[in-house]
């Protein structure tokens, strides 16, 4: 099966779904206990949310993020369909 015939697989677009959702929200976790693992731990929410996510922050913490998780989910299910 041809690149252009997996896109316009339906099953396909549920593979990408199925392996970018749950990747897209461990590298969220890990990004945050990663940069910020003291803030967490010691329950100063306020300041991750104002380091991470304030005054547009957030688009460029999600993005790359959801980039990364709906390329490697393309890729993972581009090498499971055969």
């Amino acid at each position: 099966m041809g690149v252009v015939d997996k896109l316009k697989n339906p099953l396909f677009w549920k593979n990408v779904l199925k392996v970018a959702i749950p990747f897209f929200i461990f590298v969220i976790i890990f990004s945050l206990l990663f940069y910020n693992g003291k803030l967490i731990f010691s329950g100063d929410f306020q300041t991750v949310f104002e380091k991470e996510f304030k005054n547009g922050k957030w688009i460029n913490f999600f993005v790359p993020r959801l980039i990364i998780s709906f390329g490697y989910g393309m890729y993972t299910s581009m090498k499971k369909m055969k």
